[in-house]
């Protein structure tokens, strides 16, 4: 086949190809040349998705009219002039192939007015075929309208998603944009319905605060910093408000929305260990740097930047938001709900009916407490289905409590019933344990109080962390490996086939923590040393040994050295910490409060669960009616 030169319509539809996928694309190339147009006000109208109507104006300088031809030319532009331009971009966009990418593609109007003219010029485009420019009557900016989008392309519409999910992308994509903007005023329309509202002249912190939401206001942390020329502000989510998509992670670079693996991964270690990693966090993060220092030109949507130094960034990126978060005070408070227990109490002593339905807390789809006749016991068959399995929770004591009429009667009653136990629960283990100000419920949980309120920790979770850390230390201290034990005899641990070559893998990795394996035959392995700390833990070598190659072969390690070895010691210490159910001594309960007070990230154990939960006073006083 002989080489040809393309038709000038083949040649802007395959450029819009690579960057006009949907109706966002399209708003996204308008709005940011509308920025570029130094615009205070951008208004969006879209109808049924996006397909047949887009509408982008204006209250930019506007585009003369006699270079509104030119406009829509390909590659023709005022943002740059020569090739030294491009190791400086300061605009959204240069390349000058939206709006012609756009008309190869669809139905294409364009009214603009500068404020050195008294009116106005209107051009329309179709595919190839552009009308005669004409006069027209309109305000100083500039009004771009794309019908019928992908009209000439019928394969490239019949991808579209359904008109609500088009819709719901292009509200994402002007979020994302006036993130970056909070100056400039926003409005956009859905089918002539207002779906957002912006106003102008807010700060970037309002202006992130109405995007995401003022309700997690308080979930929300201030991050700065200024490391090697890499000016970040933003605000961070505590762990307690991390997603299961990274919709709300954010990342912006001299005002470009963009996607960064480099800072993605600066972000992923700085919440290391503080969420489960498969969440992420919510976070925006506006970085700033000389245009000369990063390259906005190697991706066709300019989603991608490269940076110049990008180890530098990543580390001001980890710096700055690990920072913020080690400051901060991560304890999530407990929320029980707006109706106050006193309500409750009054409702089952008169008995009449509860109705759990009216409070968040009590939308579990379980069955109102029954009897309204026998108020104390629907009380505890409600905690009863609330947690069957529950032990310590005397029962007895919270009926004679509830039955109670005066102060006086509830008070003897108490001290009968403490003074002679429930012979219907003979061998119930007591409810708490106190040590000094500190108390162990169930074995299970360590309830404290600090300035703030009631705090109960997850014994497991605490100790989990301080583990880890411990792990950590020792490992890192000197660089030598973790102290060893060899075993008078090794442990063989039978295996598959498949683990073998995983084995290999980790060995570098097992010398390390300590652990010295071999394989011995084809479906067994010989451990010969095993991490002295875990050792002394009372960890099984081969229940250790079994779960790390399964992880591995199954799920994978991390290929990053450093991000693998946390696995690794999250895994090791969730092995050697103690478990539910394990009744502490005084003084081991002592020592983990210690810890929680000394190590870093105590809020949250290695795998991103919270260690504590924090019941504040005055969630207490309302709880408890009081004012």
């Amino acid at each position: 086949m002989p080489i040809r030169r393309l038709p000038p319509l083949l040649v802007n539809q395959i450029a819009a190809g690579e960057v006009i996928e949907r109706p966002a694309s399209v708003v996204k190339e308008l709005v940011e040349n509308a920025i570029d147009a130094g615009a205070t006000r951008i208004d969006v109208a879209i109808e049924q998705g996006g397909r047949e109507l887009i509408r982008i104006s204006d209250n930019g300088c506007g585009i003369a009219i006699e270079e509104l031809p030119l406009a829509i030319a390909p590659h023709a532009t005022s943002k740059i002039a020569v090739a030294e331009d491009l190791d400086a971009i300061a605009t959204m966009g240069f390349r000058g192939e939206a709006l012609a990418s756009i008309a190869s593609v669809s139905r294409l109007s364009i009214l603009s007015r500068t404020a050195q003219q008294s009116g106005g010029g209107l051009i329309e485009v179709e595919g190839d075929t552009a009308q005669p420019l004409r006069p027209a009557a309109g305000p100083v900016g500039t009004t771009v309208t794309v019908r019928n989008l992908f009209f000439n392309t019928p394969a490239r519409r019949k991808f579209l998603k359904t008109e609500q999910t088009e819709a719901m992308r292009v509200d994402d994509t002007l979020e994302a944009i006036a993130l970056a903007h909070p100056a400039i005023a926003f409005t956009m329309r859905v089918d002539d319905r207002i779906r957002l509202e912006l106003p102008p002249q807010q700060s970037p912190r309002e202006r992130v605060l109405a995007v995401l939401g003022q309700s997690i206001e308080s979930e929300l942390l201030e991050v700065r910093g200024d490391d090697h020329g890499v000016l970040i502000w933003g605000m961070a989510g505590k762990p307690a408000i991390a997603r299961g998509t990274s919709k709300h992670q954010r990342l912006y670079l001299n005002g470009r929305a963009i996607n960064d693996r480099s800072i993605n991964h600066a972000i992923k270690e700085a919440y290391r260990g503080l969420i489960d990693p498969t969440r992420s966090p919510t976070i925006v993060l506006f970085l700033t740097v000389a245009p000369g220092q990063v390259d906005v030109n190697v991706h066709p949507a300019k989603a991608e930047v490269r940076f110049r130094n990008q180890a530098q960034v990543h580390g001001a990126v980890l710096s700055a938001v690990r920072r913020t978060l080690r400051e901060a005070d991560l304890i999530p408070h407990l929320q029980l709900g707006e109706q106050p227990l006193q309500s409750w109490s009054t409702a089952l002593r008169s008995g009449e009916p509860t109705a759990p339905s009216q409070s968040p807390e009590f939308s579990s789809g379980l069955a109102s407490p029954a009897s309204p006749t026998d108020p104390a016991r629907a009380f505890v068959d409600y905690f009863r289905r609330l947690d069957p399995v529950q032990r310590g929770f005397v029962y007895s004591e919270v009926k004679q409590a509830l039955a109670a009429e005066t102060p006086e009667a509830l008070r003897e009653e108490i001290a009968t019933t403490q003074s002679h136990p429930s012979p219907a629960e003979p061998e119930s283990l007591p409810m708490v344990r106190q040590v000094a100000d500190v108390l162990q419920v169930h074995s299970s949980y360590i309830v404290t109080q600090d300035a703030h309120g009631l705090v109960i920790i997850d014994q497991h979770a605490l100790h989990e962390r301080v583990m880890f850390e411990k792990l950590k230390a020792r490992l890192h201290s000197d660089g030598q490996p973790l102290e060893s034990q060899r075993l008078l005899m090794p442990v063989v641990v039978n295996v598959e086939r498949s683990h073998l070559a995983t084995l290999d893998e980790l060995k570098p990795l097992l010398r390390r923590l300590g652990v010295d394996a071999e394989a011995i035959s084809p479906t067994a392995i010989a451990v010969h040393a095993f991490t002295s700390l875990l050792f002394e833990r009372g960890v099984d070598p081969v229940e250790f040994m079994h779960e790390l190659l399964d992880r591995a072969a199954n799920r994978g390690i991390s290929t990053s050295e450093e991000a693998a070895l946390h696995e690794v010691l999250d895994m090791m210490a969730c092995k050697a910490a103690v478990k539910a159910g394990d009744r502490l001594q005084p003084e081991e309960l002592a020592e983990l409060l210690r810890y929680r007070e000394t190590i870093e990230r105590a809020s949250n154990c290695p795998h991103g669960r919270p260690t504590s939960l924090r019941l504040t006073l005055k969630e207490l006083e309302k709880q408890f009616g009081r004012t």
